[in-house]
């Protein structure tokens, strides 16, 4: 069995045949579906879908690039939706330096509070980063060091590189996510996680972004996490069945999920 560990399911891209995705993602051996955040609209849809289906969780959070018009208002929604038992992440919070630089200090503030939550509910926190990974690593240090911690549990989402990176974030006790990318073929993730256990990565999709191979460039959904798994699997020199056996469990434990 596996778990696709970041979904964005509810999204528009879904809306025409969203009981077939799930149908394939089953039939692929998919037992549970993580559903990032990107505001509250998106918690309350994901929210609504999970009452739904058993087999869907929820994450709460505001996604990095949305910080720039957040409210303190929006963020204690966060905080209050928290609660909902399907609720079982922080995410997706961190820090997006691609497009738009010129709010930087509202993406600190934002991801300073999403690690304070985090801890406070004692719930893993997933991490958007698009060439902020130093400022991530820094901002996260600073708080665990003021919560008088040395770790926390999480997830580095889309991890790509540095190699330097995810020992970093191994260190603070994060886990790495990792998609469709590990299919790409100069992406150059295979070589990033070689040396990094099985036991500190959890398999992902992005759906219905980054479609591993042969989808790429299509709408990427939960089913295609077991080609994740088959070229990770490849890549070790293992079976997919180990590879998703151990991959599930990590996602189990980080998440308190089944």
């Amino acid at each position: 069995m596996l778990i696709d560990t970041h979904a964005h399911i509810y999204l528009e891209q879904f809306e025409g045949d969203l009981d077939e995705v799930l149908d394939r993602a089953r039939e692929a051996g998919v037992e549970a579906i993580v559903m990032p955040a990107i505001d509250i609209q998106s918690i309350h849809a994901a929210l609504a879908l999970s009452a739904r289906h058993d087999d869907l969780y929820v994450m709460a959070a505001i996604h990095p690039s949305e910080t720039q018009t957040a409210t303190d208002a929006m963020f204690e929604e966060v905080v209050s939706l928290c609660a909902e038992e399907d609720v079982v992440a922080i995410g997706e919070s961190g820090l997006d330096y691609y497009w738009d630089r010129t709010f930087d200090d509202r993406q600190h503030d934002f991801l300073r509070r999403h690690v304070q939550l985090a801890l406070e509910r004692d719930l893993p926190l997933v991490l958007h980063n698009r060439e902020a990974g130093d400022d991530i690593v820094r901002i996260i240090s600073e708080e665990l060091a003021r919560a008088a911690r040395t770790e926390m549990r999480g997830i580095f989402h889309c991890f790509g590189g540095p190699s330097e990176l995810g020992e970093k974030a191994l260190a603070m006790g994060f886990h790495l996510g990792i998609g469709g990318t590990l299919t790409f073929k100069n992406a150059g993730v295979s070589a990033t996680i070689a040396g990094v256990d099985l036991e500190r990565i959890v398999l992902e999709t992005d759906s219905p972004f980054l479609a591993p191979v042969p989808y790429r460039g299509k709408r990427n959904e939960p089913a295609y996490v077991a080609l994740v798994a088959q070229r990770l699997a490849e890549d070790r020199g293992m079976s997919v069945e180990a590879v998703a056996a151990q991959t599930t469990k990590n996602a189990k434990g980080l998440f308190g999920i089944g």
